[in-house]
């Protein structure tokens, strides 16, 4: 089976708790995670913690990916949805039936490009109540097809841990999770 690849995007004021959980978990599986910044050089999260991620956006999308991760928290996820790169990109990972996916505020990106219309979602209480097309479940992880949501830093396990098993199967997600002694 090839490498899966995973493209998780960051912007200044992005929650980091999220994107670090979700990059060392897939990693942890054998998947290749590419971190993007939004911006060259080191980014600060929401909480102030700097990150160096590994490419800039622009060259990131120069490869192609089977998952694209969203992180939730703010400002990060307004800088996320002023972006047209991103917006394209969700809308085209997801027209070419890869896994879009986002946790916390964040799958308020996903409605913006127009892919939660009618789809069953999760987010931060509040996050998409601009958005009444979307069904919104209250479950730490909601899956609607290849879109995958999540609510928040709680859930960030629980969704990291799902995304191992859509991209590397059941097993592996135990092998995983068995590490982690959850």
């Amino acid at each position: 089976m090839p490498v899966k690849t995973v493209l998780v995007l960051f912007a200044d004021g992005s929650e980091e708790l999220e994107a670090v959980t979700v990059v060392n978990i897939l990693r942890r599986a054998g998947v290749s995670v590419t971190l993007a910044g939004l911006n060259a050089g080191a980014l600060r999260g929401s909480r102030g913690t700097l990150l160096v991620p590994d490419a800039t956006l622009d060259d990131a999308m120069m490869r192609s990916y089977d998952m694209v991760v969203l992180p939730g928290g703010q400002p990060g996820t307004d800088n996320l949805k002023a972006d047209a790169r991103v917006l394209k990109l969700m809308q085209q990972m997801s027209h070419q039936g890869k896994y879009v996916t986002a946790i916390c505020a964040a799958p308020s990106v996903l409605a913006t490009a127009g892919l939660l219309d009618g789809k069953q979602a999760t987010c931060f209480p509040g996050a998409l109540d601009a958005f009444p097309q979307v069904m919104q479940r209250p479950s730490a992880v909601v899956e609607d097809g290849k879109l995958i949501t999540s609510r928040g830093p709680g859930t960030a396990m629980d969704f990291a841990l799902t995304l191992v098993e859509r991209l590397a199967g059941k097993e592996k997600r135990l092998n995983v999770e068995a590490g982690l002694q959850r």
